[in-house]
This record gives structure tokens, sequence and C-alpha cells, in this order.
């Protein structure tokens, strides 16, 4: 099951990086992976047509996919740490919620070729030919690349908290899976049934489009300003009630900037000290909120507290 940003760590308040450091740990783990990925899909495709394995070549082909997914998330990381401008008031961390979305419609573009030429094969299972070992062993070497690529970049997004980079490190984790199923489908080919080199093939097909699906949708619905989770929110409101001169927090509410977040909400202040020192506390904590959260900008609203002891003993407006 694939790991959203959220799983990433358990502390809300966990130590953040700057934009820099994200970037220079996704340019390193991103091209480790384009090093793995043009090695495994030249070697995955020219032994598949060689042996015959038709799982093989659709393997290698997903391998290949994984090549314009990292230059996609080069391209992004790039993008996103450009400072905010007047166009991009808020920065461009969303290029890297773009980059999850078109990495997700790569998936299932490619899953989609892949369940079509299977399918076709299927229909003619008379065409279909024993391959020969030698896929096998390649099957078996492209499993164990991809996992240890899987488990390197995971390690990445966890240690700087990127999404982009789980969703890459996930597209390695699934070509893994795909991997298997080849050998699997390998393995029976060799043992005397044809027809399971083609149906590894559709298999492979269907997991890389429906995990192309799930990041698509995640990725999308962010771009529409989904809130994060109910646990974060908590925690931030929690910092802003915290905050000295702060008697109470409500209407809190957020939306994702690619991994960073932006935030709104109204605190209460004693009605009856300056505007000066409500505005004082607001920015004090505006300044808690960006030191303990990966929150980009807090928008605070001031409203008056009234203590309820004086509201009580305070005449109405027809008193004499």
């Amino acid at each position: 099951m694939a790991m959203n940003l959220d799983d990433l760590s358990d502390d809300p308040d966990h130590d953040l990086h700057s934009p820099a450091e994200r970037a220079a740990a996704a340019s390193r783990s991103t091209w480790v992976s384009v090093a793995v990925n043009l090695v495994l899909s030249i070697t995955q495709i020219a032994v598949g047509i060689v042996a015959r394995s038709q799982a093989l070549i659709a393997d290698g082909l997903h391998s290949l996919s994984d090549l314009v997914a990292d230059f996609v998330v080069l391209l992004a990381s790039h993008h996103s740490q450009k400072d905010a401008d007047a166009d991009h008031p808020y920065g461009h961390q969303r290029f890297e919620t773009a980059a999850s979305l078109v990495l997700g419609l790569l998936l299932l573009a490619v899953g989609a070729g892949m369940l079509w030429s299977a399918a076709r094969k299927l229909e003619s299972p008379e065409t279909i030919e024993t391959v020969q070992v030698m896929a096998l062993w390649v099957a078996g070497a492209a499993l164990v690349g991809k996992e240890l690529l899987f488990r390197y970049m995971l390690a990445v997004a966890k240690r700087v908290k990127s999404s982009m980079l789980v969703a890459n490190a996930w597209h390695a984790r699934s070509d893994a899976a795909s991997s298997l199923v080849v050998g699997i489908g390998i393995i029976g080919n060799l043992a005397g049934y044809p027809i399971l080199d083609p149906i590894a093939a559709a298999i492979v097909g269907f997991m890389v489009a429906r995990m192309g699906w799930s990041f698509s949708w995640d990725a999308l619905h962010d771009l529409m300003d989904r809130a994060i989770d109910e646990q974060e929110v908590e925690a931030i409101r929690r910092t802003l009630a915290e905050t000295p001169g702060v008697r109470n927090v409500h209407d809190v509410r957020t939306r994702k900037m690619g991994d960073l977040i932006v935030v709104d909400a109204h605190i209460e202040v004693d009605a009856h000290i300056s505007v000066e020192a409500g505005h004082d506390i607001a920015v004090a904590a505006r300044q808690r909120v960006l030191q303990r959260h990966r929150v980009l900008n807090l928008m605070t609203h001031v409203d008056p507290w009234h203590r309820p002891d004086l509201d009580h003993a305070r005449p109405g407006p027809g008193s004499h």
C-alpha cells in the first residue's frame, strides 16, 4: 500500500528541511534512479526480445517510463524551490503536486498500454512462444535492483518529507512488484504453460494503472486545496492556543501548497488590551506555528475575548 506524506512522521513537529536541502536530496536520489532505470530498461527490453518474453518487455517499458518520470521530478524539484514572485505570491511549491499528477497520468497510460498489448496476445494464444531461461535471470536481477532502489528513495523521502519523492519511490516499488509477477509468469511459461507470460504482462499493466490512478487522484485533490489531516490541524491549533495572550482559537482552515501548508485561523485576545498588543500576540502566534510546523504562511484574524464575569457585571445598553 502506498504511503502519503502524512505517514512520513508520527510527530507533526518533525524537524523541517530547507527548500535547498530538499531539492538537493531530490536531485541526488533521482539521478540514482535514472542510472538504475537506464540500465534495467535497456537490458530488459533487449533480453525480452531475444528471449521472446512479452512480460519482460512490458517490464522494460515500465522501467523506461520511469526515466521520463525521473526527469519530470528533476524539473519539478528545480522549479519548486524558486522564490515567491508577483504571479506566485505563495511560492512555487505546487510544482511538486503537479509533478505527482504527471507521474500518476504517466503510470496510468503505461498500464493501459500493457493491458491492451496483453489482451491482444491472449486473443491468439497459439502465437505465444516459449521464453528462454535468460529472461528469468534478468527478471530476478531487476527485482533485486528495483527493491533496493525503492528502499533508498523512500528513506530519502522520509528524511526530507517530500510527497513527490514518496510518489517516485513507490513508482520504483511498483516496478519491483511487477518484476516479481514477471518472474512468476516466466517460470510458468518455462514449466509448459506459455499463456502465463502474457497473463503476467496483463497483471503488471493492471498494477501500474492502479497506482497511476491513485497518485493522479491524490494530486488532483491537493491542487483543489484539500485540507490536511485532522491530527496535524489539531497540532497547529494547540500551538496557537498555547501562545501567551491567546484566549481561544477557532475556524482553523488549511490547504496544501506542495508539501507545505497555508493556514487561516481566528484567535481571540483580551478585548480590553490595545490594538498594538493584540497585533503583537498574533505575530508571536504566527512565528510559533511557522517554527514548529511545515506551514508556509499563517493568516490570523484577531477577535475580541470578553471575560465572562465582567460581561455579566457590565450593564446592558438600556440600563442606567
